[in-house]
């Protein structure tokens, strides 16, 4: 053997040796245990109701993207603050995220409805989801949230739910002259709504509906599906369960953050939790297809509910009525740049959905006759 080979023998023996050595120093901060950040995340639900469970598919996946390194901390409404003070909690820091809907915060600004229950202007709450993606819909909230009211905190909304029933009554609605003097629950403009059709609205978190009921506080109500409907014990204080309205037909849930907080976390567990949000919507909305169309059964089969569609002549009135309040709503000009951006979304989007879509009713009615 040469000089020459002995040492590149030598150099390399050397080499792999200081390489191994270099190798596990540096390696070794990746095998340490590493504590999670964890947030404090309470939501605006009972935890017995299904808004409970969609919150909690959000957290699953976001911890299972987030690797161990994020942990979140669900907590169901009155854990920390009441249902509606979710906003101010994450606010001042009280609590590090919420999971809610904006029209529980619409007392600030009645700007805050337009992003889940406003004015229906033909589209659907998925297409109205697209909006807030596509439209400019999430900078109008960034700015109504930030800029304008001032808030420190960062939002995402998903999840489009299905338009909301009119709700539950003791006697059938079959015309809208029956609303007049109703003792009615709801919230959002959906209470600018219906007191412009004559009833008298009160605004209660979901666990408050059923006792106000019972104690003829109200006597009428919606909340949001036949899911949390049941499980609030709807059918126990009325049998008359009108599907379809106007009132809330495109609502979505907000996740918010301390804006502080979020800003703190490293840049791919800001992304987790953001895109965590699109995949909470697909997931909620296939958890709400099965719960729903279940529950609904139930309630007509099991407890001898009257399940029956609103009258179109009570679903004209309502237009009628968003056509009332919302000239004195369009005077403030956030509001009115916000309606006229999803109008013309809706104008150019439900064009192409409608001329698009087959009558899917016609193909339900040929393959489950008499049913509808």
């Amino acid at each position: 053997m040469t000089r020459k080979e002995i040492s590149r023998r030598h150099f390399l023996r050397n080499s792999t040796v200081v390489g191994a050595a270099v190798t596990g120093t540096l390696a070794a901060p990746a095998v340490l245990a590493q504590t999670p950040v964890t947030l404090k995340m309470q939501s605006s639900w009972p935890s017995s109701d299904v808004f409970q469970e969609m919150a909690q598919q959000y957290v699953d996946r976001v911890q299972e993207m987030a690797g161990g390194r994020m942990k979140i901390d669900l907590l169901p409404a009155g854990a920390v603050v009441g249902a509606f003070q979710v906003q101010d909690a994450c606010h001042d820091g009280t609590i590090d995220a919420a999971h809610t809907v904006p029209v529980y915060w619409y007392g600030k600004n009645k700007a805050a409805s337009l992003f889940g229950t406003g004015p229906v202007f033909g589209g659907d709450a998925n297409q109205m989801i697209a909006w807030l993606y596509h439209g400019g819909g999430q900078e109008f909230y960034r700015e109504l949230t930030q800029d304008i009211l001032g808030l420190n905190v960062v939002g995402f909304l998903s999840f489009g739910m299905p338009a909301q029933p009119l709700g539950w009554f003791k006697s059938e609605i079959t015309e809208a002259g029956q609303l007049q003097g109703l003792k009615y629950r709801t919230v959002g403009l959906a209470a600018d709504l219906f007191q412009s059709m004559g009833a008298a609205v009160s605004q209660l978190p979901g666990g408050e509906i059923v006792p106000a009921m019972e104690r003829g506080v109200i006597d009428g109500f919606e909340f949001n599906n036949p899911t949390s409907d049941m499980r609030f014990g709807s059918q126990d204080v009325a049998k008359n369960y009108m599907l379809a309205s106007y009132h809330q037909a495109s609502e979505s849930f907000e996740y918010i953050f301390n804006k502080d907080k979020f800003e703190s976390l490293e840049p791919d567990l800001q992304a987790i939790l953001k895109y965590g949000v699109e995949a909470a919507h697909l997931s909620n909305y296939a958890l709400a297809m099965q719960q729903y169309s279940s529950d609904l059964q139930k309630l007509q089969a099991e407890h001898g509910v009257n399940v029956k569609r609103t009258p179109d002549s009570v679903l004209q009135v309502q237009l009628e009525a968003w056509d009332k309040i919302l000239p004195p709503l369009m005077e403030d000009p956030f509001f009115a740049k916000v309606v006229d951006s999803q109008k013309a979304w809706c104008e150019r989007v439900v064009y192409y959905s409608l001329l698009n879509a087959p009558d899917y009713k016609l193909a339900y009615q040929h393959y489950f006759p008499g049913k509808i």
